[in-house]
């Protein structure tokens, strides 16, 4: 309804695209018993092609139009995320630049987490753990479940198996969320299992 009504703002443009994006993968976040599914696991398969299809169109025309947003700067993020046709074919070096643009906007923390994800998974693992070092003595995100589920993340990237149980244990004990609850102890119990 806001796009109807400001077609020309490139931000609302850029919004509506986040949404549709986001959205797009919906059907394919929770398994058949309801646990987490992660966007590299998910069948892309389920994504709604047409919903994608909708946002990259948004996202490309709003791009070109003037300043650019913190909005546009997200829908473009999600926009290589959904039109890659597997998590190993995702253009991270691309994301990285989109998350370093969109950090000079935005002195967010959680948006400095996805930036080290997405350095990780560009450059390598140690890249991505001495970005992490960083953000810790960020107090505004310190003791969320997302660092140290990141933390495990890049670890178990690293090899450091035990070192990424601990971290998994760690950000478990730290959401009430039961669904990320349980799939974090599911990673931890994975890896103490030797499998």
């Amino acid at each position: 309804m806001v796009h109807r009504l400001l077609p020309g703002d490139a931000e609302v443009a850029g919004l509506l695209a986040l949404m549709l994006l986001t959205d797009a993968r919906r059907p394919a976040r929770t398994g058949p018993d309801g646990g987490l599914v992660p966007m590299a696991e998910q069948d892309r398969s389920l994504w709604d092609a047409s919903e994608i299809a909708e946002g990259v169109a948004l996202i490309t025309e709003a791009l070109p139009r003037g300043p650019t947003g913190p909005y546009q700067l997200q829908a473009a993020i999600a926009a290589v995320h959904d039109e890659a046709p597997s998590a190993e074919a995702t253009d991270w070096p691309q994301i990285v630049a989109l998350y370093e643009l969109l950090r000079q906007t935005s002195d967010n923390p959680v948006v400095a987490l996805n930036h080290t994800v997405a350095v990780a998974i560009a450059r390598g693992p140690h890249e991505g753990l001495d970005l992490l070092g960083k953000l810790e003595a960020d107090e505004r995100i310190a003791d969320d479940h997302r660092l140290h589920a990141v933390r495990a993340h890049l670890l178990e990237m690293a090899g450091d198996r035990a070192g990424a149980r601990d971290a998994y244990e760690a950000a478990a004990r730290r959401t009430t969320n039961l669904p990320q609850r349980r799939y974090l102890h599911g990673r931890a119990a994975r890896l103490a299992g030797g499998g």
